[in-house]
């Protein structure tokens, strides 16, 4: 997938509706983003060349779960490249917007290279995009991909594999911390090659004074049968 068809895919997605789900509710599918052929090589990769990759991270040694994921090194490849590069303008007036919600003097430019060196001169050098690796057994807790000062309010994440062919189980969850009330989850239903768009840490939630803070997690329920492959899109680099 070259850049330009990249871009045009991007644009031709219906971002009003997507704003509209990330603002409601903290998160949003895109159907079919990535073709069954571009899920099949990303998935290649983790088996591949180990030089594509910084670091491998087995979960349980670290109490984040069962299974393990691998971080990218740059340069990226093509497509993750392309994509990160032509996803994030289109988020970062939603980041923006949520930025002025909640109170935060924080602007994120309009490009991802302007932010990745902001992230770069505050010590955040080392890229994010990972792809993770779950056979049976293996489920990943909930958590948050914070990894410096500065965080970028969305991620993306695209299942590679084919539910109920590959694999059964691993649902993608996300759960809602909420304010003196009990957290509320979310079961976010995918096919091979949708993503799912979330908020990394906080959404703002209005209510009757005003925008509140409700904070998200995210994480995969056990897999039952199979291998699940994922590919993560993260925007702020890590320190």
């Amino acid at each position: 997938m070259r850049n330009s068809a990249t871009t045009n895919q991007i644009e031709q997605l219906d971002w009003v509706q997507i704003e509209t789900d990330l603002n409601q509710r903290g998160w949003a599918v895109v159907p079919g983003l990535l073709t069954p052929d571009a899920c099949h090589n990303l998935s290649a990769l983790y088996q591949g060349n180990d030089q594509l990759f910084r670091s491998r991270v087995v979960m349980r040694r670290h109490g984040f779960g069962q299974g393990e994921y691998k971080y990218f090194s740059y340069p990226l490849p093509d497509i993750i490249q392309s994509l990160r590069a032509a996803i994030y303008p289109k988020l970062a007036p939603i980041a923006n917007h949520w930025a002025e919600r909640l109170g935060q003097d924080i602007h994120y430019p309009a490009d991802h290279e302007a932010y990745l060196r902001l992230c770069h001169e505050a010590g955040q050098t080392r890229p994010t995009p990972l792809i993770l690796q779950y056979e049976a057994g293996d489920y990943n807790c909930l958590h948050q991909d914070l990894y410096g000062d500065l965080v970028f309010p969305l991620q993306m994440a695209v299942l590679l594999s084919r539910p109920e062919e590959d694999f059964d189980g691993g649902a993608f969850i996300i759960t809602e911390q909420r304010p003196r009330m009990q957290s509320r989850p979310h079961l976010v239903p995918l096919a091979q090659g949708d993503a799912v768009i979330f908020a990394v840490n906080e959404r703002p939630v209005k209510g009757a004074r005003g925008y509140y803070r409700v904070r998200l997690r995210h994480g995969v329920s056990e897999v039952w049968r199979g291998r699940r492959h994922t590919l993560g899109l993260i925007f702020h680099d890590a320190r």
